[in-house]
Order: C-alpha cells, then sequence, then structure tokens
C-alpha cells in the first residue's frame, strides 16, 4: 500500500505534491491528466484498487474562470460530479480523501477574511461548480473527506498552470519585460498562496488524521493583486511604472468576489501555520 495518490502531477500544486513527497521519502504514485482522468470513472476505479492508497490527494481542477461561464457543464463535470465520484471510490478503497476548493465560494462581502464555517455565497460558474463539489464529496464520504481550500495559488516553475498559461508571478515578470507600464487591480484582497507551502503544509494536516471537514490553508496575511504585483516587482529589482486600476476584473464576463482572503482558523489550532505572502513569494523567485 503506497502512502499518496497524487491526480494532476503536472498541475502547480501537483507537482509540489510530488517535489514534497519525496523530500519527506513517503511512497507515493502520480499521475497526470492523460493517465488519470478523473472524469472516467471506470479507470480511476480500476487503479485505486490496484495501488490501494492510504490517502488520495485530487489536484485536479477545471479553474479558468472565465472559461467556467462558457463552458458550466464542463466545470460542474469537473469540480463537482468527479470529485463526488473519487469521494465515493475512496471511500470504497478505504482510503482518506483530499480536494481542494477557492475562495471563490465567497461572495467577498464580508470586508475581512473568510473562515471555514462563514456562509457560501459564490458568484460566478467556477465558484459554484467548486461549491457543489465540496458538498457533494462530503456528502458521499463525510467520515474521510478533506476539502481544503485555498487562494490564488502559483508555482510550477517557469510553466506555471497548463490551462491558465501561466500564473499571476509570471503574467507580471512577463508584462515588465515587454512594457514600461503596466496595471493591477487593487480592488480584489487576497492572500496569494505558494504552491509549494500548500503541497508542504497540506502534508503536514494530514500526518496529524485531524477530523474530516473543511479546513482553510492559504499564506498569512493579505493584500490586493496591485500591492502583490509591486512585491513581485521589487524583489526582482524590476524599474517599470506600475499602475492601480479600480475595476474587479479585467474580463467583465463574470464576477469575483472583492474581499476573499482566507483564515486558516482550524488549521492554526493543530499547530498549521502557512509562511507569510512574502515568503512564499520569496522561494518561488528562487524556484524560477
Amino acid at each position: 500500500m503506497i502512502d499518496l495518490l497524487i491526480i494532476g502531477k503536472d498541475g502547480q500544486l501537483g507537482k509540489a505534491f510530488v517535489k514534497a513527497s519525496r523530500e519527506q521519502k513517503l511512497s507515493f504514485k502520480a499521475y497526470s491528466k492523460d493517465e488519470l482522468d478523473i472524469t472516467k470513472n471506470l479507470h480511476v476505479e480500476k487503479i485505486l484498487k490496484k495501488i490501494k492508497p492510504k490517502i488520495i490527494i485530487n489536484t485536479s481542477a477545471f479553474h479558468v474562470t472565465a472559461l467556467c461561464e462558457k463552458k458550466p457543464l464542463d466545470a460542474f463535470k469537473v469540480n463537482c460530479i468527479a470529485v463526488s465520484n473519487l469521494a465515493k471510490l475512496a471511500k470504497a478503497v478505504n482510503a482518506r480523501f483530499v480536494t481542494y476548493s477557492t475562495n471563490y465560494v465567497f461572495d467577498g462581502k464580508k470586508g475581512q477574511p473568510y473562515f471555514e464555517n462563514d456562509i457560501v455565497n459564490p458568484l460566478q460558474m467556477y465558484g459554484l461548480s467548486k461549491l457543489a463539489g465540496e458538498m457533494s464529496a462530503l456528502n458521499e464520504y463525510p467520515s474521510g473527506t478533506y476539502i481544503i481550500r485555498t487562494c490564488g495559488v502559483y508555482g510550477g516553475g517557469y510553466s506555471g498552470s497548463k490551462s491558465k498559461k501561466g500564473n499571476y508571478v509570471l503574467k507580471i515578470l512577463n508584462e515588465a519585460r515587454t512594457n514600461e507600464v503596466i496595471r493591477a487591480s487593487t480592488k480584489q484582497i487576497v492572500n496569494p498562496t505558494y504552491a509549494g507551502d500548500l503541497a508542504k503544509y497540506s502534508i503536514s494536516l494530514l500526518k496529524l488524521n485531524p477530523k474530516p471537514g473543511i479546513y482553510h490553508l492559504a499564506s498569512e496575511g493579505f493584500c490586493s493583486w496591485y500591492d502583490f504585483a509591486k512585491k513581485i516587482l521589487e524583489y526582482k529589482k524590476i524599474n517599470v511604472k506600475l499602475i492601480p486600476f479600480e475595476s474587479n476584473e479585467e474580463n467583465i464576463n463574470f464576477q469575483s468576489p472583492l474581499f476573499s482572503a482566507l483564515q486558516n482558523s482550524k488549521a492554526k489550532k493543530l499547530g498549521i501555520v502557512l509562511p507569510s505572502i512574502e515568503d512564499g513569494l520569496f522561494k518561488y523567485l528562487v524556484e524560477i
């Protein structure tokens, strides 16, 4: 029996889990989307019964927010139905099930970081599909499901996220190479989270064998995307003009919560405290 089955090894978080598992000398199997497509239930069942993992880590998601608006059925297929089926299969092989959710399950109107038990109210198809995935997984397997909500994940080395063609840090660095002036939003307040930290501290949490349910794991502190972009340029000593803009989104085809930073209250009570936003950013810039 292996310790971890990592689903989505080519993604930002999947890559981080593979690295953290190697560093901690955990036995694991990791699959890419091509090798294990979570929407193909019979194939997933066959793999799970063969390798019998102790913990299933699902990092796969349909997470391009604008595309979720255009293809809601695809978003629900990946973020809800497949997650529900994974929870059911995990129960069948007696494995703990971990899947990742998002700050987008909240509407951002609270004006301060969200706790795990705060009222959810997604504003767009992405958040709605992820919330549906949370509820269905917990309904299928309440005694063994861990929902880990996070915020603004970045990582994956130079490539970042395949589906997003990078990440926010790489976007700012790329724009700074070709433009004398770049723009960033002051409206959205978040806690951008380094995938390396998220994987490492997820493993730390799971080693404690806590009560199943919903946990928040995101970098300590919160800031606007403008403040984060400013810090990126400062750390890299790049001299370009950064202009703040106040609109919620450059893409107006969907709504995003304005203040959606997360408070890691349940994990902190167990002694799990993630590094600061600044510390996570510094580590990623060293990585790339």
